[in-house]
């Protein structure tokens, strides 16, 4: 009597295996890479030789005058996407006061005409700690330091922001942003660094 129960056990067993483990991903996978190839592999950006940089879902850190600055990250110093998530501080913890008041100081220390006019994302992490967007005042606000480092004409580094503002999802969902990776690869092609300091950040 074992013998029958045991032998459409693992008949049933091997059978959803093949189903769920070789069957289903192989044909999410093969869909995917149909309709979203550049999705499925990670979207990727390329930089300068036609190599990869990055990924557009992932933030970056940029700290030289000459880029558009990310938000800061909750996942570490390098945006470690492994370690990805938020602070979870709240409103009345005291190291989150210290961390923003810090970073305000060191914001207003770079460019004293920002005081009073930092916005959030400027000094605060996300939720996942590794967002890759701005908001668009926040992209705007860094404008002039950008122009400034570059030698470049502050109206012509302003385009370049207009033209990488991205309205809310399907018109409703979330806010409008800027991707930072995208910006700072735009940047380099718009208005090109000398030598190889375009390479660092």
């Amino acid at each position: 009597m074992l013998r029958h129960q045991l032998r459409p056990a693992i008949v049933l067993t091997l059978l959803l295996c093949v189903i769920t483990g070789v069957l289903y991903p192989g044909a999410v996978t093969a869909v995917a890479q149909l309709l979203f190839p550049r999705q499925a592999n990670g979207s990727l950006l390329v930089g300068a030789g036609g190599k990869p940089v990055g990924s557009a879902l992932i933030g970056q850190s940029f700290t030289r005058p000459e880029y558009f600055h990310p938000r800061p990250s909750a996942a570490g110093a390098g945006y470690d996407d492994t370690l990805s998530g938020g602070s979870n501080l709240g409103p009345t913890s005291a190291r989150l006061d210290t961390l923003v008041t810090q970073r305000v100081d060191s914001v207003v220390a770079d460019d004293h005409a920002m005081k009073g006019r930092i916005p959030s994302d400027m000094v605060t992490a996300s939720g996942s700690g590794v967002d890759p967007d701005i908001s668009p005042a926040n992209a705007y606000l860094q404008v002039a330091r950008v122009a400034h480092a570059r030698g470049a004409d502050r109206a012509a580094v302003r385009a370049l922001v207009d033209r990488h503002v991205e309205g809310r999802q399907f018109g409703f969902f979330g806010e409008p942003r800027v991707n930072v990776l995208e910006l700072n690869l735009d940047l380099d092609r718009s208005f090109p660094l000398p030598g190889a300091a375009a390479h660092g950040r």
